[in-house]
């Protein structure tokens, strides 16, 4: 794959439509999901001792949704979205810290 590709690919991947989704309506409320979306790439070639060339390009594109906004009767409110891994990982570390603090008081005392 040239670089050109690469990059062609990535612009038509990378876009408003992958960030907010097409709005949804039900009795009345309108809904228009969004999601955070990142991505990258790189490319590189060369030659070895011998004169052998190559070359490679690559792309990675990530979506996570964050929320939605929600417009009912004329007005318009953001719904942030839960990111329950996120929450976890903060969970597991307050109960890590609190059990070393706790472990710390116990030999104090």
């Amino acid at each position: 794959m040239k670089v050109e590709d690469v990059l062609t690919a990535a612009t038509d991947s990378i876009s408003v439509r992958r960030v907010y989704a097409e709005p949804i309506e039900r009795d009345g409320i309108t809904v228009i999901t969004a999601a955070a979306v990142s991505g990258g790439g790189g490319g590189g070639g060369g030659t070895d001792e011998n004169g052998q060339g190559g070359s490679g390009t690559g792309f990675g594109l990530g979506a996570k949704p964050v929320g939605a906004y929600v417009i009912r009767g004329g007005t318009v409110s953001w719904q942030p979205a839960l990111d329950v891994n996120r929450l976890i990982a903060v969970l597991g570390f307050v109960v890590v810290a609190g059990l070393a603090f706790g472990a710390r008081l116990a030999k104090r005392g």
